[in-house]
């Protein structure tokens, strides 16, 4: 997904079809509204129905939370920057993230959109029952917990001004992953897997662009 250009400004029209167009876009609020009832009843439905302890839905939930790192580092690395030359694998491929790496500062496109996204969440906990049963309540709302935290970080990489020292390190991650070599950098949420697999950039190396730093900066209202 090379592009003789990044744009920092405006969109990809990506259907002909408005409605379709309409589709595509959402923002974060939409997708935490949609899920957070989601996760509460699955939740209390192992306590009360399925008679799971609280200790034991903590320990699964969060398991499910850092299987989340994982599936989101392979998920962004094998899928989202999958190279072929079939024009239909591109199509697929640019819909998917492609557009995002053209048009990076996209508020309405850093969020899987609703549609979309409850399909695959649907197909996503239909595999997760065939493995693991009922604790699937238990882990998958500590999956989708993940993440709407990683979608969260994403959103504000690319929609805020740098953070604190104690995040910086991940959105200059994800920047250089954007704007220096898609090659590297494929944690959002979390840059540990990077790490293990050796696709992390030395940000001790890696020298600061002060001047690309203010381009990518917003005005402060």
């Amino acid at each position: 997904m090379k592009f003789d250009k990044i744009k920092n400004k405006g969109q990809a029209r990506l259907f002909e079809s408005r409605y379709l167009e309409m589709l595509t876009k959402t923002h974060p609020l939409v997708i935490w509204a949609m899920y957070v009832p989601i996760i509460s009843y699955m939740l209390y439905y192992s306590n009360t129905t399925l008679d799971f302890s609280i200790a034991r839905i903590v320990t699964v939930f969060l398991g499910a939370m850092f299987f989340w790192t994982l599936f989101e580092y392979f998920m962004h690395r094998y899928l989202f920057h999958f190279s072929s030359e079939n024009p239909r694998i591109k199509r697929f491929i640019y819909v998917m993230h492609g557009n995002h790496h053209e048009y990076p500062r996209d508020k309405q496109r850093l969020f899987m959109p609703p549609v979309p996204s409850l399909i695959l969440a649907s197909l996503i906990f239909g595999s997760q029952y065939f493995f693991l049963r009922e604790y699937t309540f238990m882990f998958f709302p500590g999956f989708l917990l993940g993440y709407l935290i990683y979608g969260s970080m994403h959103y504000a990489i690319h929609a805020w001004n740098p953070p604190t020292r104690l995040l910086k390190p991940l959105w200059r991650n994800h920047h250089l992953h954007h704007y220096k070599g898609e090659e590297k950098g494929f944690g959002v949420s979390s840059s540990i897997w990077d790490y293990i697999f050796r696709t992390s950039f030395d940000l001790e190396k890696e020298k600061e662009d002060k001047a690309k730093v203010r381009e990518l900066m917003f005005n402060k209202q």
